[in-house]
């Protein structure tokens, strides 16, 4: 009996344990969720001098002694020639280049700091500077891609240079932020093109009316909507669908062919996709070469700076926003799986 009540007693204790550790851990998350977020943020940093300390780090490495403390001065002795010539310009500072970077979803979610990043840089850029944006996009819907290419705009709009660098892909969406480019390079396997739209939706009517259950679709207005997921779709709704998707397609030929106006849109806009090898065969791209080489390139006679803007969230935006981006990741993972089985190595 002593025995039973014992671990009684134990299991209780445990049981108590794990309910106030929980008590204690929800209540933890529910005062954090209903903080104020966090203050917005604008980083600058400079790639100039991430080039430099890694360069530095390598000969450390390498050299001996000796020849380390011999390029140490070297290095000053550079520093101070670049100093002189700076100084020596009507307006104090050499050439800037302005890099953002912009990883796409379906939603193009990354238009939010990408709009604030464009207005930092449009605060002090000048016709002398470029921007280069590292894009990585796969595409997704039309009016978010839409209005990031529109923010692009904005830059050429200004005067200033707009250089697009494609290390992965710039597809459907993707390729309409692209195109908005003075420049458009990419490495040779990534994925561009893809000047196409695409819709779809299953219909589950026939099963509905299988279980015996009725969907009523009220509407005011002829065509406020035309395919239906439990409505009963009609030859005249899947026609009408078929014209808005036209004219997007249209829509986006125009918008493609006006800013790359070298290029032949009837022979790239029928939706396929190319490598940047390819690709630069049809004057979709500029020059083949990879982000690294242009900004390591740039950096021997520019300053390059890099610019992040990230929004204060609380705990459950930030939360949803994982959620939301690893659905997007596994989406495209999968489509492009199913899409580009036939390309592997």
């Amino acid at each position: 009996m002593v025995d039973v009540l014992l671990q009684y007693g134990l299991f209780l204790a445990k049981s108590v344990t794990i309910v106030v550790a929980l008590g204690i851990l929800i209540a933890t998350i529910l005062s954090l969720t209903h903080k104020a977020k966090h203050e917005d943020k604008l980083e600058v940093k400079n790639l100039n001098e991430k080039f430099r300390h890694m360069a530095l780090a390598m000969k450390g490495s390498i050299f001996s002694k000796k020849e380390f403390k011999k390029e140490l001065k070297a290095e000053k002795l550079r520093r101070k020639e670049e100093k002189k010539k700076t100084s020596s310009t009507v307006d104090g500072q050499k050439k800037r280049v302005f890099v953002i970077n912009f990883h796409g979803d379906i939603k193009a979610t990354a238009v939010a700091s990408l709009r604030e990043e464009i207005t930092a840089i449009l605060a002090i850029a000048t016709p002398e500077d470029e921007v280069l944006l590292r894009l990585e996009n796969a595409g997704g819907l039309v009016h978010e891609h839409g209005l990031a290419a529109s923010q692009l705009q904005r830059i050429r709009a200004r005067g200033i240079a707009l250089t697009i660098a494609v290390d992965k892909v710039a597809a459907s969406g993707g390729y309409m932020m692209a195109c908005v480019g003075n420049r458009v390079v990419a490495a040779p396997f990534a994925v561009l093109g893809s000047i196409g739209v695409l819709a779809q939706l299953p219909n589950f009517n026939r099963l509905l009316k299988q279980k015996g259950i009725d969907f009523e679709l009220i509407k005011a207005g002829e065509l406020k909507r035309t395919l239906t997921l439990f409505g009963e779709n009609t030859d005249q709704d899947r026609a009408r669908f078929k014209e808005q998707i036209e004219d997007t397609h249209s829509l986006f030929k125009d918008f493609v062919a006006e800013n790359r106006p070298g290029l032949d849109i009837n022979q790239v806009a029928n939706g396929d996709h190319w490598f940047g090898k390819r690709a630069l065969e049809l004057k979709l791209v500029d020059e083949l070469q990879t982000s690294d080489d242009y900004l390591l390139l740039a950096s021997k006679e520019a300053d390059l700076y890099e610019i992040n803007y990230s929004a204060g969230k609380t705990i459950s935006e930030k939360l949803a926003s994982v959620i939301g981006q690893s659905a997007d990741r596994l989406f495209f993972s999968w489509w492009q799986r199913n899409r580009e089985q036939r390309f592997f190595t």
